[in-house]
């Protein structure tokens, strides 16, 4: 189950921000204003409110929801959980799940869980059929999974697009990546751990890449 990518602010009103935490204090005094920034000095995102301040052309997408049931003395107990991916479609990426007893609320608390993992992407191009220099891919291969669940992405020409099913294609889309190569392996039509396992391709570059 998928959705077109939403403005964040349509899936959740904004009530005003009181900063709970050092970081959230100097970036609503406006000390901190991007969050490469944050990553370059090390602090740990522990307030969404940061990413909406810093991000404010954030993009949302419902990558899925399901039931889930739990029998208790009571009965049987049913709740939704819902994943959603978010992107700034700039080098910005997360993916967050939640559970709750009805979907607007999953699907709340997934949003903010979601930019709470946000992270940074590597955009450029590595394609050797292009070498155009402008960030519209990757800027080498990128290789993530969970559990049976893997896919690589590799760079493209500028004007191929993403190669990729519509599912695939609509989460990658959100970090920023116009053009790109897939190769996916395991149970790829499960729409929910193919984001976790694109997520952690992004997370994989992350940690060597300089932000």
């Amino acid at each position: 189950m998928s959705e077109q990518a939403q403005p964040a602010e349509n899936q959740e009103q904004v009530k005003e921000w009181v900063p709970k935490t050092t970081l959230g204090q100097l970036v609503k005094e406006g000390k901190i204003t991007n969050l490469k920034e944050i990553f370059e000095l090390g602090y740990k995102i522990k307030e969404p409110e940061i990413v909406q301040t810093l991000l404010p052309n954030l993009k949302t997408l419902l990558v899925g929801v399901r039931v889930v049931q739990k029998q208790t003395d009571a009965g049987e107990k049913t709740r939704f959980r819902a994943l959603v991916a978010i992107g700034d479609q700039s080098g910005w990426f997360g993916v967050g799940h939640a559970k709750s007893m009805n979907t607007r609320t999953a699907m709340d608390k997934a949003i903010r869980n979601a930019m709470l993992s946000i992270i940074p992407v590597p955009l450029g191009c590595g394609s050797w059929e292009c070498r155009c220099g402008q960030p519209h891919s990757v800027p080498y291969v990128l290789e993530g999974k969970t559990g049976s669940v893997k896919i690589i992405i590799y760079p493209a020409p500028r004007g191929l697009g993403i190669v990729a099913a519509p599912h695939i294609k609509n989460i990658i889309s959100l970090a920023g990546i116009k053009d790109a190569w897939t190769k996916t392996f395991g149970m790829t039509s499960t729409d929910i751990s193919m984001a976790f396992a694109i997520y952690d391709a992004f997370k994989n570059a992350s940690k060597v890449i300089s932000v």
